[in-house]
């Protein structure tokens, strides 16, 4: 669309319905997560139940309790969320939230960091939460790329106790799979067969899949070429990570304490001696290249390269690659089935690359 024109809205369809209850998810990360669980409503073509409430903030500013009437839309027409409260519907006896002091999963301390939104379990790997989601997100596909262990599955080696860490994956065998709900030994086999190619990995799918907090694949494939090696890394302190382009020293903080923790060793331990690999890379130099400075966002699928070899080669250019489109973003690149981000950046005005426009300016480059 030209930059003068203007795209007109209509208002979202918003509904009514009840509260039923407020549960607190528990992350990856241990971030506790308040969920809304409503009297089904239909909006915008779907049936909403469950609204999520980001934080216990978002609770108190919004003063949502069990038992209130809301409205509710979605949001972009696509996540749902609490509009407001009916204030002159509430009962008497409706009481506000209060962040619990226990995990509700494992009952470790809840633990809130001064100045921060986020509430957090303090169980590490002891909580199943946790190590449910650290155990899909080390397995997703951006990850270790492990197909084959979905979500149900990982509950249930969790449930049975059979994986309490990423490295307990390369420890499983085919009785043992073929035990598991909806798991005959051919699927069994097929899995077993996945993680075993999931040990030939890189440094910036290892780094991303070990789920060191707000280490996202941009800032994984930054590290991983700025260090070469997961022992540069290791040995790293906090000023020297901020070295990283674009890493500041929350983040830092984040990466060095990963790497102190002896449970973190441990795991990275493990997984060398169950067989998994990784090769390291030639540390970058600073790039003077013609992208150097300007910020990219991929989307979709791309014919000639993977996501990861495409960040590699504008990272290799001296480009930033990051996950959102925003008003700062230079170009995206647009390859099939591309999703919300093409429409985003359509919208903000932000020039896109289709594959071969992408091709011929890496190639006019001459990295």
């Amino acid at each position: 669309a030209p930059r003068w024109a203007i795209a007109h809205k209509f208002a979202p369809d918003e509904a009514l319905t009840v509260v039923r209850d407020i549960e607190f998810q528990v992350g990856r990360t241990g971030a506790l997560t308040p969920v809304a669980r409503l009297a089904p409503v239909f909006v915008s073509g779907v049936t909403v139940s469950n609204v999520t409430l980001h934080n216990i903030d978002e609770v108190h500013r919004k003063d949502v309790r069990v038992g209130d009437t809301v409205v509710v839309r979605r949001a972009g027409d696509v996540i749902p969320e609490v509009v407001s409260v009916v204030p002159d519907r509430r009962r008497e006896d409706a009481r506000p939230v209060q962040l619990p002091e226990r995990c509700p999963v494992c009952g470790s301390r809840v633990l809130r960091v001064e100045g921060e939104a986020v509430a957090r379990c303090t169980g590490g790997f002891t909580c199943s939460a946790q190590r449910q989601e650290a155990l899909r997100h080390f397995a997703s596909r951006r990850a270790l790329d492990i197909e084959g262990l979905g979500e149900r599955m990982i509950e249930q080696l969790v449930e049975r106790d059979q994986v309490k860490s990423p490295a307990d994956l390369y420890a499983l065998t085919l009785p043992q799979l073929a035990q598991l709900e909806r798991m005959g030994e051919k699927s069994a086999a097929n899995l077993l067969a996945a993680i075993e190619k999931s040990k030939q990995t890189t440094l910036p799918r290892l780094l991303y899949g070990l789920g060191i907090r707000d280490v996202g694949e941009a800032t994984a494939l930054a590290l991983a070429r700025h260090f070469g090696s997961l022992e540069r890394l290791m040995s790293a302190d906090e000023r020297t990570i901020q070295q990283v382009p674009d890493v500041g020293p929350v983040v830092a903080a984040h990466i060095a304490a990963f790497f102190a923790s002896e449970e973190h060793l441990r795991v990275i331990k493990a997984l060398r001696d169950k067989g998994v690999t990784w090769p390291d890379l030639e540390p970058a130099p600073r790039s003077t290249g013609s992208l150097t400075g300007r910020t990219f966002v991929i989307t979709g699928t791309l014919s000639s390269m993977t996501r990861e070899q495409a960040q590699e080669a504008l990272t290799a250019r001296g480009a930033k690659v990051t996950a959102s489109v925003s008003k700062k973003t230079s170009y995206i690149v647009a390859g099939g089935e591309a999703g919300s981000k093409l429409a985003r950046a359509e919208e903000l005005g932000v020039p896109v690359l289709n594959e071969q426009q992408f091709l011929e300016l890496l190639g006019s480059d001459g990295g």
